[in-house]
């Protein structure tokens, strides 16, 4: 049975991807690239992101850096104004909190996360979160979840993983942790061959958990 549910958090909790993907095209626009989104997509599933595609393009570093400082300003302006929010998603928690413990593991930087989680209630039903900068090696790497594993004092075997990505369903994998896959249109075109779960809402997720249990 399981009794742990580690989450991503970006895809999953909250619908931030098109509108971190909206920023970095924003900030490459601004000095003459255009960030192609189906490429942005492929990389993304490999670990890759916008700054691939400024390299590519010449860019150097030096403007990659300051451009990355632009990326991230956008995005928290977008966190701040623009509809992130996924139904049913804390009806959905506050329900397997009942069975389960919870935590977010993420990628993001905690200072977005943090802009994220102002005004909701998502964090209230989770025992931890680690974010970038809580380890060493991101996803698709297995230290984001082995890390989880750890803090929880759990083994794979009754943990669940909660992703959106391919990036982010071969870290589980790598982990050793079953995961189940939540429909996110941004990322629906990635390989998903490698999970125990697909499933359309995390209210199905409810279901899957409370039926392992029975």
């Amino acid at each position: 049975m399981k009794k742990y549910i580690l989450f991503d958090h970006d895809g999953v909790l909250v619908d931030t991807e098109p509108w971190y993907y909206l920023a970095g095209e924003r900030a490459l626009a601004d000095i003459g690239v255009t960030l192609d989104r189906e490429r942005y997509l492929r990389d993304m599933g490999r670990g890759w992101g916008t700054w691939e595609q400024a390299r590519a393009a010449g860019v150097d570093e030096q403007t990659i850096a300051r451009q990355r400082t632009v990326r991230d300003r956008y995005y928290q302006e977008y966190l701040r104004t623009e509809d992130i929010e996924i139904d049913g998603v804390v009806d959905v928690l506050a329900e397997l909190s009942r069975y389960v413990r919870m935590a977010i593991v993420t990628t993001a930087k905690r200072v977005d996360f943090d802009v994220i989680h102002e005004r909701r209630q998502i964090t209230r039903f989770m025992d931890f979160v680690l974010a970038r900068g809580d380890y060493e090696f991101a996803k698709p790497h297995p230290e984001p979840y082995l890390t989880g594993l750890r803090r929880f004092g759990a083994t794979p075997e009754e943990t669940l993983v909660v992703e959106d990505s391919s990036r982010g369903l071969n870290s589980a994998v790598a982990a050793g942790i079953d995961c189940a896959v939540v429909h996110n249109a941004f990322t629906a075109s990635q390989d998903f061959a490698g999970a125990a779960h697909r499933i359309g809402s995390l209210t199905e997720l409810k279901d899957i958990v409370l039926q392992r249990r029975a």
